[in-house]
């Protein structure tokens, strides 16, 4: 691990903010390299992931790995992809499913993670969350209207629903999203790493 990415680990799992978690044995779960061209931003680590120390580690993952076209190989090598969670802790369950990440911890360590990654050309920004957090005041209402409007946020920045299986529905309810969306979102990944392989 590069140096000042190290150090800014240590600083993570040393932060008493994240007491209760290293208390419990938990590292922090997410994935950074100064060569990383893409950067997944999701919700936080469930428990399963939280576990196992894998991220992605569950349907979700599987699913998330066919709409970008990669690998379970390329999507864990941090070489290409950084996977960085709203929260790199598993928050908890609440009463509607998973607890969100804490409101401030991208904030604080997402930008000391992504000095470190200048090569990164593409930002996928799953759910509300993420979408809020990086786009600044540009998010629509609406997740829906968010991923929707997509094209807005090209080409560095690329909207998407949460993978989860309980999606289903919304996207029995919204076709666009697979005739429209997932495509052009394979197009960028893949161009992203042809222009890696060419450089």
């Amino acid at each position: 691990m590069h140096p000042t990415l190290r150090s800014v680990r240590s600083a993570i799992v040393r932060d008493p903010d994240n007491a209760w978690a290293t208390d419990q044995g938990w590292q922090p779960l997410y994935s950074a390299h100064p060569e990383a061209k893409i950067v997944i931003v999701g919700q936080a680590p469930g428990r399963r992931a939280q576990t196992s120390a894998v991220p992605w580690d569950d349907a979700s993952g599987v699913t998330l790995r066919r709409w970008l076209g990669l690998s379970a190989e390329a999507f864990y090598d941090p070489r290409t992809v950084a996977l960085l969670p709203m929260d790199f802790y598993y928050p908890g369950k609440g009463k509607h499913g998973d607890l969100p990440p804490r409101p401030d911890f991208a904030a604080r360590w997402h930008p000391l993670l992504l000095e470190h990654m200048p090569n990164i050309q593409l930002t996928v920004l799953i759910g509300q969350y993420a979408q809020r957090h990086y786009l600044q005041g540009r998010a629509k209402t609406t997740l829906t209207a968010t991923v929707h409007a997509y094209r807005e946020y090209l080409p560095d920045r690329f909207p998407l629903v949460h993978p989860s299986p309980l999606n289903f529905r919304w996207q029995a309810r919204n076709p666009w999203f697979e005739q429209e969306v997932l495509p052009e979102l394979g197009r960028r990944v893949h161009a992203v790493l042809a222009a890696e392989r060419t450089g």
